[in-house]
């Protein structure tokens, strides 16, 4: 009976961390981080590269999370959509999300230590840039911007594993999923005007208000639409290609449409149930365009 009530404990205690985290988002940028290293080989990179690419994004990113959710516990607790998150309701104590922190980074630079002298050589650059992130916010409204370079690394991280060295096409890449993410995460933080203004928060809607930052969103949307097509000509990429960047495109519009000025009540949906297919879209678009 106690070992039945001590594995429940662990139990909840890892779905408390996983809803934290927000695990199943990792999705969001896991499919341009796999195309990274697909349009590097054009064609089908290791099994042993495509492991550690994996480990090192998913590490990344939970690192990156919990960061965010420590630094910003107080934000958050004063917050009344967000005083309900794990850390501020007091479900999982600071020291133990701090260890979590560094468990993962540890597990990043591992993984790079598995891919390639270069990537080891980044991976302080990534966890630098995961860092600051968390305090963009208090100095700066171009924060939504830094957090899609910071998730945009991700394919240009992946390039580089496969290939070892420094070249421009991830970057092209890199700056579609940049502006793709800044893009909705200027949308979503149209629900914390109001609380941004008071406790003197930067962000484009405390800026621009709802009307100007979503103008914001529409505009970084396009530019991911026009980066993703000169990704395409960099790379020479074909007709499956480009059927994915304008079904991806018309995603993106439909996402637009759901969300007016004065009218936020789909938002949740629009960023972050609309909008995984995005990624998925490209990806296996450009999948079919290598394959086929």
């Amino acid at each position: 009976m106690i070992e039945d009530g001590v594995n429940t404990a662990l139990i909840n205690k890892l779905k408390l961390f996983l809803e934290m985290i927000d695990f199943e988002h990792t999705l969001f940028g896991l499919p341009f981080a796999y195309l990274g290293a697909f349009l590097a080989v054009k064609g089908m990179p290791s099994f042993h590269d495509l492991f550690w690419i994996t480990i090192a994004m998913v590490s990344a990113r939970t690192a990156a999370l919990c960061l965010n959710r420590l630094i910003d516990r107080e934000i958050d607790k004063a917050n009344p959509r967000t005083r309900d998150r794990v850390i501020p309701a007091g479900k999982l104590s600071v020291p133990g999300v701090w260890i979590a922190v560094f468990v993962f980074l540890v597990l990043l630079f591992y993984s790079a230590y598995q891919l390639n002298i270069l990537c080891v050589k980044l991976a302080p650059l990534a966890v630098a840039v995961l860092w600051v992130y968390s305090y963009t916010k208090r100095f700066t409204w171009w924060c939504h911007l830094i957090l899609g370079i910071a998730i945009g690394m991700g394919p240009v991280g992946s390039w580089l594993a496969v290939t070892g060295s420094f070249a421009l096409e991830p970057l092209v890449l890199g700056a579609a999923v940049a502006f793709w993410i800044a893009g909705f995460d200027t949308m979503y933080a149209c629900q914390d005007i109001e609380f941004d203004r008071s406790y003197g928060l930067k962000s484009i809607p405390a800026r621009f208000g709802e009307e100007g930052a979503l103008k914001f969103s529409a505009f970084f949307h396009l530019l991911t639409v026009v980066f993703l097509v000169l990704n395409g000509l960099l790379l020479k990429l074909g007709f499956y290609y480009y059927l994915g960047v304008i079904f991806a495109a018309l995603v993106l519009v439909y996402e637009h449409l759901l969300i007016k000025p004065g009218n936020l009540k789909k938002v949740n949906f629009a960023s972050f149930v609309i909008n995984r297919y995005v990624g998925l879209i490209i990806f296996g678009a450009t999948l079919m365009d290598i394959f086929i």
